[in-house]
This record gives structure tokens, sequence and C-alpha cells, in this order.
């Protein structure tokens, strides 16, 4: 009988449902690890200071800070999937645009309408998935996606090192991936999970502070993601790197970011408490930006250290994502993660910005210095719950 249950749960996953949310994820993940770097290179051709760079790009934040609230009524009313296809659609068309449009205005609006689409695509991706998951596989499943969305940010800045960023060529990329998306989206057009409306309570500026462990390891996860993805072209070329060298040592990180999500999510469905790994991972991820100024001579040796150092600090995004699962079922899956996604577009606002100020005021050095500040920042959050956790009776 146990047996026929364990089966059971197996089979209630929707592999054709999650496959079209995870396509559309790592398309996402395409998109995003070809433009942040792509984009930054050009403004600084251009002109402009770490500083406006790092404003710019915080812009990013801004938006996904207003499709958070808004993903579940709009879903509710279109439904999850027509939500997706139109979100494809008009990230698609912004991708275009900032080569058409050049001034800095235009680029600010555009990556209004991007970010606003891809956060509504995170959302709503990541509720079809976590709905999905029956609880004793969701580690797993979670590390497939987490996967796939770190192949989608490694093929980014191995395309950008391959075709630069003259011409429209690195652009029309980035859209065609995006619209190549939509088709096991349609596949799956029947699967969709149904979205209603949930008990009084449940709504999303609830969930922000439902689970701080899982909402803390993604605002901090976002701010490195993006301010780091963002500049690190920035502190390549500081360091006297090429555009090629500074992209493949991003594709470093999100190809660590590729080999160790399963593992990580498979090691998160045994261990008893997940958030004593997002402790370990918090001071990996300090201990990794502390090394990177002593190791910034040795192209190989950071290539080394970014990808362990990626596919660690990835897994506070993992292995929070399944800690917010599994503290939450039902339709209430749907607000947290809004929540969640608004914690990391939180992340993806502060992050740019304190890193490239840093980089303005302290120097090269400044890169290193504002990531590891994030990372104890969490760490000595974490270490300050978990103990007064573990002192209750």
């Amino acid at each position: 009988m146990n047996s026929d249950n364990k089966s059971l749960e197996i089979d209630t996953v929707d592999w054709l449902g999650a496959g079209a949310a995870i396509a559309s994820i790592t398309a996402v993940g395409v998109a995003l690890g070809l433009g942040l770097p792509l984009l930054s290179v050009i403004l600084e051709q251009r002109g402009f200071s770490s500083t406006v760079i790092g404003f710019n790009t915080a812009v990013a934040g801004l938006a996904s800070i207003l499709a958070t609230p808004l993903t579940t009524p709009i879903a509710r009313r279109l439904g999850v999937r027509l939500t997706m296809l139109i979100c494809i659609l008009a990230a698609a068309i912004s991708a275009l645009g900032f080569y058409y449009f050049t001034s800095l205005l235009a680029w600010t609006l555009l990556r209004l309408v991007f970010h606003f689409s891809v956060t509504t695509m995170f959302v709503l991706s990541e509720f079809w998935i976590n709905m999905a998951a029956p609880p004793k596989r969701r580690g797993l499943i979670l590390g497939i996606y987490a996967t796939s969305l770190a192949l989608g940010f490694a093929a980014g800045p191995f395309v950008f090192s391959q075709v630069g960023s003259q011409g429209i060529t690195p652009f029309a990329i980035g859209a065609s991936v995006l619209l190549a998306s939509a088709v096991p989206l349609i596949a799956a057009w029947n699967r969709e999970p149904p979205l209603t409306k949930t008990h009084k309570g449940s709504g999303f500026r609830r969930h922000l502070f439902s689970v701080p462990a899982a909402t803390g390891a993604v605002l901090v996860f976002g701010a490195v993601e993006a301010g780091g993805f963002a500049l690190f072209p920035i502190f390549g070329s500081r360091l006297g790197m090429d555009e090629a060298s500074a992209a493949q040592l991003l594709t470093a990180v999100g190809l660590g970011s590729v080999a160790l999500q399963i593992p990580i999510g498979l090691i998160s469905d045994r261990v008893r408490d997940r958030r004593s790994l997002l402790l370990l991972f918090a001071g990996i991820g300090l201990a990794g930006s502390l090394v990177l100024p002593l190791i910034s001579g040795s192209w190989w040796a950071m290539a080394v250290v970014l990808f362990g150092w990626g596919g660690v600090v990835a897994g506070l995004y993992t292995v929070g994502l399944a800690h917010l699962g599994s503290r939450l079922s039902g339709h209430d899956l749907a607000s947290a993660n809004a929540a969640f996604i608004f914690c990391y577009s939180m992340g993806m606002l502060i992050g740019p910005q304190l890193i490239g100020g840093s980089m303005d005021v302290f120097g090269t050095s400044g890169f290193a210095w504002s990531l590891a500040s994030m990372f104890a920042a969490y760490f000595i959050f974490m270490a300050f719950r978990l103990a007064r956790i573990r002192r209750r009776p």
C-alpha cells in the first residue's frame, strides 16, 4: 500500500505542463543572461558611469515590483496560459526595441516593459511547477527547473561572447528564443493549473513575511544576480579583460548553476531543515566574494571559483523556493510565489545600484566588497534566526 501511494505521488507530476513552464523560464534565462551584460557594455561604450548603468539596470527591479502584486489578479482574469503568451510577445518586442531606440529614456521604458513581462512569467511558471510537484518530489522538480533557468543564464553570456555587442544580432537572438518558448506553452494549452480566488487573508502582502528564510534568500540572490551579471563585464574590463573573456567567466557562473541545482534539490529533499542549507550557502557566497579580488590576476582561477560559487549561490533560489513550497499548499502558492518574486525584484532594484555605486566610490574592489556585504547580512540574519528557533523548547 505504501509503495502504491509513492507511485501515485510520482504519477501526479504533470510533466507536460511543468515542461511548458520550464521552457518559458529557460527562455527568460537566456534573454536575461544575454541582455544584462549586453546593455551594460553598450551603455559604458556610450560613456555612462557605473552608477548610471546600475541605476538603469535597477529599473528592472522596479518593473518587477510593479508586476508581482498584479500577476495573480491578471492571470485570474485572463488565465495562466494566455497571460504567459502575452508576456512572451511583449518581452520579445521590447528586446528588439533596445536596438531600434537608443536614448536612455527609451531604454528605461523598454526595461519596464521587458521586466514586467518576464516577472509575470516567473511568477506563473513557479506557481505552475509547484502545483505540479508532489511534496516528496518538490526538491527534485525545482532542481530541474533551476537547472534549466541556470542553463539559460549560462547560454546568454556565451552567446554574447560569440556575437559581441555590435549590430542587431544579439537582440534578435534574445527575441527569437523568447518567441520559441511559446511553442511548448501552446502544446500544454489545456494543462494549465486552476487559479481561483483564495480565502481572505491569503494575499500577496501576507506572504512577504510568512516564510522569511525563503524571501530573504531570494532577495540576496536577486541582488547578486542582477548586479553581478550587469556589472561583471565592467569589473572585468577594469582588470584588463576583453568582452569575450569577461562574458566567458559569466558563463562559468551559469554552468556551475547548471551542474549543481539538481544535486542541491535532491539534498534539500533529505535534510531535516532546509534553513540550515540556506545558512551554509550564504557562508559560501560570502567566502567566494572575499576571495575574488585575491585571484583576479588569473582567469582560470576565477573561472574555477566562479563555477562552484555560482552553483552554490543559485542554491539560495532553489532551496528557498523548495522551502516556500514545503510551508504552503494549494492556491496560496500563487500569492506566495508572487511575494517570492517580489523579494527577488527588490534584490534586482538594490543590487545594481549598490554594486555600481561601490565601484565608483571604492574602485574595482568595490565589486567584491558589495557582494560580500549582501551575503554577510543574510548570513547573520539566518544564524540568529536558527539559533532562536533551536532554543525553543
